[in-house]
């Protein structure tokens, strides 16, 4: 089982969200308002004056036959819109309750 961590400007939510389903990754942990810069180019997401927007995050258990999946639709959505900011990171997960 990995997990996969995915940050997002609040844009992509719906996206993301149909896309998990699609993909039949059933279970997430979303929230909903989160800061951050990216490390590599995009604006930032600090929800001001100066840098309005304000970026999400999701993360989901799925298994490990999903994982390529899941960052390949990612990765497109991030192709086509590359302003907008969308990363992933994925870890193994050793035991759950």
């Amino acid at each position: 089982m990995k997990a996969i961590l995915i940050t997002f400007d609040q844009a992509y939510y719906e996206r993301i969200i149909d896309m998990l389903e699609k993909s039949n990754c059933r279970g997430f942990t979303s929230w909903q308002e989160v800061k951050g810069r990216g490390s590599v180019a995009g604006e930032p997401h600090y929800g001001s004056h100066a840098w309005p927007s304000l970026a999400s995050a999701i993360i989901t258990m799925v298994e490990d036959s999903r994982v390529d999946t899941v960052l390949d639709k990612l990765h497109t959505m991030d192709v086509e819109t590359p302003k907008l900011g969308l990363r992933a990171f994925v870890w193994n997960i050793e035991r759950s309750i």
